[in-house]
């Protein structure tokens, strides 16, 4: 199994007291893709970066247990935890100008994580066509010119191939995909998917995709964790996702408009503490 949680508990300090972030979430992944789908403010992205350890400022974290490979991330140092980052768990974050340098090409970047992961004793031009490798895998056309341009030169759906060649340059086990193409137009938002998905089988990673898009989560996940107010409510098969049963995801299901059915008013979701306990 390659990431265990057991009853994963964060929280912060706030004027008005402690407040509860994620609440008891536990799960377990293996080389498979899972969907986690909630409004925002869920725990969709804490309960994912608490894998890596990579929580906001003052956050507090507890859990049962909370293992990456067997690694007891808990118990692990920060110097053991940038042996993960990285190198054998990626992060893919929602747009990537905020993520790349803008004052670096994109090339340089990318070789700049390769060299940190895997070539450490490799010459600066090594790294500068392994770049350029990574840029071809993610189907960047005429890979050699984009790495040389800089973030700003780029398009969204570029730069979010950009950022998982970094990501993939170490040849991760875990991918965690924190809303990857919100972004995106829906004609680029298919192709990182469909690139995604060929990627992550064709090198045997485990996925965790985030995303506030249910059709989008059913057609490419295998297994769909739905969360709300810090709790998971229902867990499923990501086929059967149209046919939950929880209270809960039938709203976030009858709120999403249709085309062949329209309707004047979209249905929303009443604040309903017993979903907490449905």
């Amino acid at each position: 199994m390659l990431v265990e949680i057991d009853n994963l508990r964060i929280s912060f300090a706030t004027p008005s007291g402690i407040s509860d972030a994620v609440r008891g979430v536990s799960l377990t992944l293996g080389q498979e893709k899972l969907g986690v789908v909630g409004e925002s403010g869920s725990g969709k992205s804490l309960t994912a970066r608490a894998i890596l350890k990579l929580l906001p400022g003052g956050a507090m974290m507890s859990a049962d247990r909370l293992l990456f490979d067997g690694i007891d991330v808990m118990a692990a140092s920060e110097r053991d935890m940038r042996r993960i980052r990285g190198r054998r768990a990626g992060l893919i974050l929602q747009d990537p100008k905020f993520s790349l340098n803008p004052v670096m090409p994109v090339g340089r970047q990318i070789a700049e994580a390769w060299r940190l992961h895997k070539g450490r004793r490799a010459s600066r031009r090594v790294g500068e066509q392994a770049a350029i490798d990574l840029l071809n895998q993610v189907r960047i056309r005429d890979p050699a010119r984009v790495a040389r341009a800089y973030p700003h030169e780029l398009s969204g759906g570029m730069g979010q191939r950009v950022m998982i060649a970094m990501m993939l340059a170490p040849d991760p086990e875990l991918l965690i995909a924190d809303e990857p193409t919100s972004a995106l137009d829906a004609t680029v938002q298919a192709e990182i998917l469909r690139l995604i998905e060929d990627l992550v089988s064709r090198r045997g990673m485990g996925l965790i995709l985030i995303s506030h898009d249910l059709p989008l989560i059913s057609h490419f996940c295998d297994r769909v964790m739905v969360m709300y107010a810090g709790r998971v409510l229902e867990r499923l098969p990501a086929g059967e996702l149209a046919r939950a049963r929880h209270p809960y995801t039938r709203g976030l299901l009858d709120c999403l408009p249709s085309l062949i059915h329209p309707r004047e008013r979209l249905a929303t979701l009443a604040r309903d503490p017993a979903w907490l306990t449905a």
